[in-house]
């Protein structure tokens, strides 16, 4: 298995120099920078990080910057991207680096808030340039069809597996090789039982390839059914502002939203009604928003206004569909 490995690296090498993308943070060799786009990257989309990452940068181009930032400003910041625990952990890790310096080894990158094991080899690889290897979904089926591995399921098992052999494998461009694995499996050797073999460099090298088994790695852990919850979402406005509440634990804790219930609940006159749904990792909300005019604000809810909230008040896009009513 090692050898094939081994035989795998110069032509994946020559293949990302001419195919990879243009990304914002390609190129980066700042440790900080690299580390926004990791954090903005874990269980998102390449396509919708581009524009968070610049703009996050716009506005908080150091380590420093960041840090000293509050917590409403890094998740207004981040509005929208999801996932908002990553927005403080990225805070609390810059704080460490304002504070400490760049980490310099694997397990100082480790040690910062927000990084596992997948993220601490990314950084340690691009940018500390450490032989660190990083085994995420792509890296696995990327592997285990190149080396057609009848251990291949993609438990955490057979990630240290992968990331041992690697380990023993890496070049001296661990910047490209480790981004290279991430490319392959994103752009070629793609989920599913339609890989683009015919544009890989490891078409004449891969086992699952040759054997005409693609389909067959890896072979998928049973998810768990997300759990379906009812909600009741109400849009409150009064002389031009609207009612905002703050999230206790849990699901989105700490972020701004409209008051909700999984009991439908009368405030006023209601003017308008929509359906909504929105889909986390094992939760999915169904929705129902009442757009209502009520004749008090009351105490219990901060209200402010259209522009107000659009400037201060990082509101998450589970509520987007409802949001709409502001404009």
């Amino acid at each position: 298995m090692e050898e094939r490995l081994l035989a795998a690296v110069p032509p994946l090498l020559a293949w990302y120099r001419v195919c990879k993308r243009e990304l914002p943070w390609r190129g980066e060799t700042d440790f900080y920078r690299i580390l926004v786009s990791e954090i903005m990257l874990q269980q998102t989309r390449v396509e919708a990080v581009k524009g968070y990452y610049t703009r996050f940068l716009e506005k908080f181009p150091t380590a420093s910057t960041l840090a000293a930032a509050s917590e409403e400003e890094t998740l207004k910041a981040w509005e929208g991207l999801g996932y908002y625990s990553r927005a403080r952990n990225l805070r609390r890790a810059a704080q460490v680096i304002a504070e400490r310096g760049v980490p310099a080894s694997y397990e100082e990158v480790r040690a910062l808030p927000g990084v596992g094991d997948y993220t601490a080899g990314s950084l340690s690889s691009i940018a500390l340039g450490l032989p660190c290897p990083a085994v995420d979904g792509n890296v696995l089926r990327v592997l285990s069809r190149l080396l057609a591995d009848p251990d291949n399921t993609d438990d955490s098992a057979t990630k240290k597996k992968f990331a041992a052999m690697l380990k023993r494998a890496y070049p001296p461009e661990t910047a490209d090789f480790c981004q290279a694995l991430m490319e392959l499996g994103a752009l070629v050797c793609v989920p599913g039982g339609a890989p683009l073999c015919g544009g890989c460099p490891w078409e004449t090298l891969c086992l699952a390839h040759l054997e005409g088994r693609e389909e067959n790695f890896p072979v998928r852990s049973e998810k768990r059914a997300r759990k379906i919850v009812s909600l009741h979402v109400y849009v409150l406005r009064c002389g031009g502002k609207y009612a905002l509440r703050r999230r206790g634990e849990g699901l989105l804790a700490g972020m701004w939203e409209f008051p909700n219930s999984e009991r439908e609940q009368s405030f006023g006159q209601e003017a308008e009604q929509k359906r909504a749904t929105h889909v986390f990792t094992h939760v999915e909300w169904r929705m129902t928003g009442h757009l209502v005019d009520v004749r008090a604000r009351s105490p219990e809810y901060v209200w402010a206004t259209t522009e107000e909230i659009r400037k201060n008040y990082a509101v998450p896009s589970a509520f987007k569909a409802f949001a709409e009513w502001l404009k």
